[in-house]
């Protein structure tokens, strides 16, 4: 089978080389995005291969359709990129539901620990040989209060990271885990109690229409003053221009972004010699207390292999057999998987 792969980038290409040689698929690589304007560049090919910041709107379905591409696979576990209520029926959609949960769970705590020990400052201050101290003061993580948000695999994770620091959680999700919450050092609250009470907030839920913006100006007022804010899921999250006016109002003490809600144009991308035009993103970058990584929580040799095994697996199951495991149904609710593997 030969599958068109969008918004290729050098770090993808040899474990997507090594499995696809091993079960006999074919890739073609193309550094560009999938939208609207490169949509012809999958003709000819079985299946295209997406990441998220790559668009699957109702214009390039239809397209992909008339070409004869059958299947969508994206190499990520999030899909709000997709528009899978106009997909359903016309074209097969599969997913990674899950890679390496350690690889984003261990960059969200990284960003904490650089971000509230002041890391970042230190290495630039000592490559100057300044070794001054003067405002580097952090605090204990020992004893704090976490507020987790989303408990699936990669937020499970991160909680036990957590908890071997000797913080307490509090931990919200619409379907809670059943064994996780003990009554004490984890806990199950509403979102309310958890932004009230945490010092420090990390979000691990996928974007959905329930989801987008639910950190925004109403609820940064109910956090703490003071609180750290860490989003390694996705952007649209965080209301970005609401995140910027409660840093300014002091609000928000600190924020570890590795997602941004519009940073398809932008991350992945070197931006080094250019204007940025996005005064939001670039006025959150320059501010002292927020850490800006460009989505690379995920980036781990271990997460590509688990990526490219996982996606491969996926099309050779499709293309041999008719169904996949992983294959995202519109029918089962846009948030499972399909209960069949092949609705249509």
């Amino acid at each position: 089978m030969k599958i068109a792969f969008f918004d290729a980038k050098p770090y993808d290409k040899p474990s997507f080389d090594r499995y696809g040689a091993e079960y006999g698929v074919k890739f073609k690589y193309f550094e560009t995005k999938l939208n609207e304007d490169t949509v012809e560049l999958a003709h000819g090919f079985d299946g295209v291969c997406v990441f998220v910041n790559d668009t699957v709107n109702a214009f390039v379905i239809d397209r992909l359709v008339e070409m004869k591409v059958r299947v969508v696979a994206l190499r990520c576990a999030g899909f709000n990129n997709v528009d899978m209520k106009y997909a359903f029926g016309k074209i097969h959609v599969l997913r990674v539901p899950a890679y390496s949960p350690y690889a984003v769970a261990e960059h969200a705590m990284a960003m904490l620990l650089t971000s509230i020990r002041r890391i970042h400052k230190a290495y630039i201050r000592t490559k100057d040989f300044n070794f001054s101290l003067a405002g580097m003061t952090g605090f204990d993580l020992h004893g704090k209060t976490v507020g987790v948000i989303g408990t699936g695999r990669i937020g499970r994770v991160f909680i036990d990271i957590c908890l071997g620091f000797g913080m307490k959680v509090l931990a919200y999700d619409k379907f809670p885990t059943e064994g996780l919450d003990n009554g004490d050092t984890v806990r199950y609250v509403s979102l309310d109690e958890l932004l009230s009470e945490s010092d420090v907030i990390s979000l691990h839920c996928p974007l959905t229409d329930q989801t987008y913006h639910m950190i925004n100006e109403e609820s940064l007022k109910s956090c703490k003053k003071g609180v750290v804010l860490i989003n390694t899921s996705r952007g649209a999250l965080v209301d970005a221009e609401a995140l910027l006016a409660g840093i300014k109002s002091r609000q928000i003490g600190a924020a570890c972004l590795d997602v941004y809600e519009e940073e398809s144009e932008f991350f992945f991308e070197d931006f080094s010699g250019h204007i940025v035009e996005d005064d939001v993103l670039a006025r959150l970058i320059s501010m002292p207390n927020v850490l800006v990584t460009s989505h690379q929580a995920f980036l781990t040799e271990e997460a590509l292999a688990n990526i490219a095994q996982t996606t491969v697996t996926n099309l050779v199951g499709f293309f041999e057999d008719g169904r996949c495991q992983n294959e995202l149904c519109y029918r089962c609710g846009n948030t499972e998987d399909c209960k069949n593997g092949k609705c249509f």
